[in-house]
């Protein structure tokens, strides 16, 4: 079904994209702040690794929060108040939970920064909530993949540059010798970020964006509510069993993804049998969207995090392993490798002629590349062995080309490619491996915007509590990452363990393939649409 196209509003989208970057930029401050916490209150690795667990747990208790509140009052809080209040909102919230970090980490006390850091990802999920729909919204909603690769690219952007701002504000260098890290230093850093996040806030307020409403009637979702608490309450029980038991961490995690997994495939299989009392949950794509993202989260993650542990691995890449000190540039080649994609994603974004876009979609890889290598040379990293990584970009390049814009076939095309690497990384060792792994960036760039704007396809009034069951499903960060160390430590071989990874990719391109089955029958064939329109 061709569909007339709507024009994107680049003003808005422009703004919009700004808390994007300051996403990025504060989670580039994880590199800094959990190696000083696990200095300063003597933690161990496994015990530091609580506050990655706090930031993605607080996305699926924030959207969760947000979505009971609404079935409390009867309305749609997010969809009352619009999507630009509910951005504003966020902010603050996470200016709060930044403030909260000085008194936590002059207090010495843990517990505290972890509930601090709880809040400033509360205010993330409000804002991610809210902002992922508006820049969909902002335009044709057969091309929102392209304006969230646009804003993936300007967070991925933060990331890249966050490193370098944090290192010189902390340490006064970006490549010297750095000093260590003190309470003062961490005062003063999180009080920069208060006043950076007050002061989006304030631009936000005063700003001319579109409120981003939708008055239509809300729906109460009673069976989506009961399966939501379920799958919450059978988390709890098993926090609390790994707490008063020794049963090993590999099963109570396998028990934690067959639950996710199961509740989720069982609301499916209900929903279409019968949509009544389902809310957003009674449209078979977002259901699949939230099994989508659960997945990609966890794949994204878990590539990055067993990352370090696989270079220091003997034999690995080199005979003895790599030392802390010696890994950080391949760790940054992952987090380039997704800037990387997520640049070439944005092009569309542009009112470029044929074959502009063509040349941008050769050319931007290669310049978002020369940036990961400036900023290790800045660092001080030798940057010869990772020059070579630049087949695996044109490889990207080509596939990129191959999934003409199409959010069903570039999301396929990318979770095939990207199971071949996991496998081919598995069954090879250095270097080779290394890209092979790290390739895994590439593809995994722009699959969020393909997942996420499938999944919200054709919700209407539902979009805005759909989306808060999509981000609710960043909760595979908290869940698949550990399961596959678990499998490391239990076969005592982190090499094999990335099979985990292949299979989440292999896992992804089904879906996409069921994703476009489920959209096609209600008339919504996105890959169509875009195909006509160039």
């Amino acid at each position: 079904m061709n569909q007339s196209k709507i024009p994107t509003k680049t003003g808005a989208l422009a703004t919009l994209v700004l808390v994007f970057f300051f996403w990025g930029f504060i989670a580039a401050s994880s590199s800094v702040f959990i190696p000083f916490c696990r200095t300063q209150f003597r933690l161990t690795q496994f015990e530091s690794q609580l506050i990655g667990s706090a930031f993605y747990g607080a996305y699926f208790v924030g959207s969760l929060i947000l979505y009971l509140l609404s079935s409390a009052f009867g309305y749609d809080i997010l969809n009352k108040i619009g999507y630009k209040k509910g951005i504003i909102v966020g902010i603050w919230i996470s200016v709060v939970g930044a403030l909260a970090v000085i008194p936590s980490a002059n207090a010495n006390s843990f517990p505290l920064i972890l509930v601090s850091y709880f809040i400033v990802a509360l205010g993330f999920s409000l804002q991610q909530t809210a902002a992922q729909p508006f820049a969909v919204s902002l335009g044709d909603p057969a091309t929102g993949s392209h304006r969230l690769n646009f804003a993936g690219g300007v967070n991925s952007l933060g990331t890249t540059l966050g490193p370098i701002i944090i290192s010189f504000f902390l340490f006064g260098s970006v490549g010297g010798v750095h000093k260590i890290v003190t309470v003062a230093n961490i005062d003063n850093f999180y009080i920069l970020v208060a006043c950076v996040f007050a002061a989006v806030a304030l631009f936000f307020t005063f700003s001319k964006l579109p409120s981003g409403k939708d008055d239509a009637a809300f729906e109460g979702s009673r069976k989506a509510s009961m399966s939501l608490l379920s799958m919450t309450g059978i988390l709890i029980i098993i926090i609390i069993i790994g707490q008063l038991t020794n049963i090993g961490k590999i099963e109570l995690l396998t028990v934690t993804l067959i639950a996710v997994l199961g509740i989720l495939f069982f609301s499916y299989s209900s929903a279409s049998k019968n949509s009544e009392g389902w809310g957003a949950m009674k449209f078979q794509q977002l259901i699949l969207g939230m099994i989508g993202i659960f997945l990609y989260v966890g794949v994204e993650v878990t590539i990055d995090n067993n990352f370090g542990a696989l270079l220091k691995t003997p034999g690995y890449l080199t005979d003895p392993g790599l030392l802390d000190s010696q890994i950080s540039k391949y760790v940054s080649l992952y987090w380039g490798s997704l800037m990387i994609g997520r640049w070439t994603g944005a092009i569309s974004v542009f009112n470029l002629t044929t074959s502009g876009k063509r040349t941008a979609t050769i050319i931007v890889p290669f310049i978002a590349f020369g940036i990961v290598l400036f900023v290790n040379h800045l660092y001080g990293n030798n940057i010869e062995d990772l020059l070579a990584y630049s087949v695996c970009i044109a490889i990207a390049i080509a596939a990129f080309f191959f999934g003409q814009e199409k959010p069903v076939k570039t999301l396929l095309t990318l979770a095939l490619l990207a199971a071949f690497a996991m496998v081919f990384g598995v069954l090879t060792k250095g270097i080779i491996s290394v890209y092979a792994l790290m390739a895994g960036g590439l593809c995994c760039s722009i699959m969020w915007p393909c997942i996420f704007s499938l999944g919200i396809a054709g919700l209407g009034k539902y979009t805005s509590q759909g989306s808060a069951f999509l981000i609710m499903m960043i909760l595979g960060g908290a869940v698949i990452p550990p399961f596959q160390g678990s499998i490391g430590d239990k076969t005592n071989n982190m090499h094999i363990s990335y099979l985990v990874a292949a299979c989440c990719f292999c896992a992804l391109a089904i879906l996409a393939l069921r994703l476009r089955s489920v959209l096609k029958a209600q008339g919504l064939n996105f890959d169509e649409q875009i195909g006509g329109g160039h």
